[in-house]
């Protein structure tokens, strides 16, 4: 491999860089001479059968509800590893990026209702603007290198993590449909055998991931989003086990995952889902309510509702701010996480399904584009006057 190459995705932006870039090339093709040939492509009917099982998907489902199950199961990994060994381990550690997530979905949220309200069509996307992506916000924060101080970088990677977790259960509860009885009775069966297994001390992973995927199945089957299986599944997953020469399940599984979701998962996902036609496209059309409450969504309501509730939960006593940090740092990098991009582009595909609803898609992945790049270089020059405002000279935590 050229070595120029392996250099890039060595780096830690390289996941946010090829992401990005698989945005722009689908919106590229999509409107280009290619169109036909990528929507024809991403309607490819994939079929699998075991026995009596039988899966009919296109191309485009199986990357939502197949590939992006796994990038769940890498954050139910995330978040379990946190909570037992890593920033969530205590209360008063974990209180404060929780804190963060809350208020950074809650206004948000507020924000799309006050411009959407009397729209009950329009009113089903509410959640768009409430999520943040992992691997571009982090990707925007790893170009200050050592400028950035580890604990901010801690407390973002945290915020990021519990807002994802908040999305699954948003998707969970809100955007379930049809539910199967006998579907959700054997999710239910495979979920308390993951568990049963993690308390018996099983370490192979093998089974974790047989069961694992009778689950996604059974969710899948359900009427409740795939994906949530893939959450589930990554808390069943032992991090210690008895015999300590025995390798972590759990880290072995997220370290094995960890590339698969940052260069083919999520820029696949990017890909198939970024590809928005804009021959149609006026500057009015981002003035009507639905793109106006997504974009100010994420870029107002995002940073107002993190700072506003750290700094809440700093006054009360609920939480304190992390070792090495001022909150000049903290009001900067909550622009960051008005970047919803792929987490927004996935709600986004739940809150408006079918064909009838493409036109409301189309318009919230523009306002999505259009309010995480915003999100992204305000964040960016933010972030930039703060380092250079305060020299990282502070002890950092780890």
């Amino acid at each position: 491999m050229n070595k120029k190459l392996v250099q890039l995705f060595q780096l830690d932006t390289a996941p946010g860089i090829i992401l990005i870039a698989s945005a722009f090339l689908a919106l590229i093709i999509a409107n280009s001479p290619l169109a036909p040939f990528y929507l024809s492509l991403l309607d490819t009917p994939i079929h699998f059968k075991l026995g009596s099982l039988e899966i009919e998907k296109n191309l485009l489902l199986w990357i939502n509800d197949g590939l992006m199950a796994i990038f769940f199961l890498l954050i139910g990994l995330e978040v379990k590893r946190e909570l037992i060994q890593g920033a969530l381990r205590t209360r008063s550690r974990a209180m404060f990026p929780v804190v963060a997530a809350i208020g950074g979905m809650v206004i948000p949220i507020l924000f799309f209702a006050a411009f959407n309200y009397n729209d009950a069509q329009a009113m089903q996307g509410w959640a768009i603007p409430a999520a943040t992506d992992i691997a571009f916000t982090l990707g925007v924060l790893a170009l200050f290198g050592k400028q950035s101080p580890v604990s901010l970088k801690v407390f973002l990677l945290a915020l990021a993590v519990i807002d994802d977790l908040g999305a699954v259960i948003i998707i969970a509860l809100f955007f379930s449909s049809d539910l199967s009885v006998i579907a959700l009775s054997i999710a239910v069966l495979a979920s308390a055998t993951l568990f049963y297994m993690n308390a018996k001390g099983v370490a192979r992973l093998t089974g974790y991931l047989l069961v694992g995927a009778v689950l996604w199945v059974a969710v899948l089957k359900s009427g409740v989003h795939a994906t949530v299986a893939g959450v589930i599944l990554g808390f069943a997953i032992p991090l210690r086990v008895k015999h300590h020469r025995v390798r972590s399940p759990l880290r072995y599984l997220e370290n094995g995952i960890h590339p698969w979701s940052s260069y083919l998962i999520l820029p696949a996902f990017a890909f198939a889902n970024s590809g928005v036609p804009l021959d149609n496209f006026s500057i009015a059309l981002l003035l009507e309510p639905l793109p106006l409450g997504i974009t100010l969504g994420l870029l107002f309501g995002k940073p107002i509702g993190v700072s506003l509730a750290c700094y809440i939960s700093i006054k009360m006593g609920i939480a304190s701010l992390p070792k090495g940090l001022h909150f000049a740092h903290i009001m900067a990098a909550s622009i960051l996480c008005g970047i919803g991009f792929t987490m927004s582009i996935f709600i986004t595909t739940l809150a408006f399904p079918g064909t009838d609803n493409h036109a409301l898609v189309d318009l919230s992945r523009i306002a999505i584009f259009i309010g995480s790049f915003l999100a992204s270089v305000i964040g960016y020059l933010a972030l930039k006057q703060t380092f250079e405002r305060i020299p990282r000279h502070t002890a950092n935590v780890e």
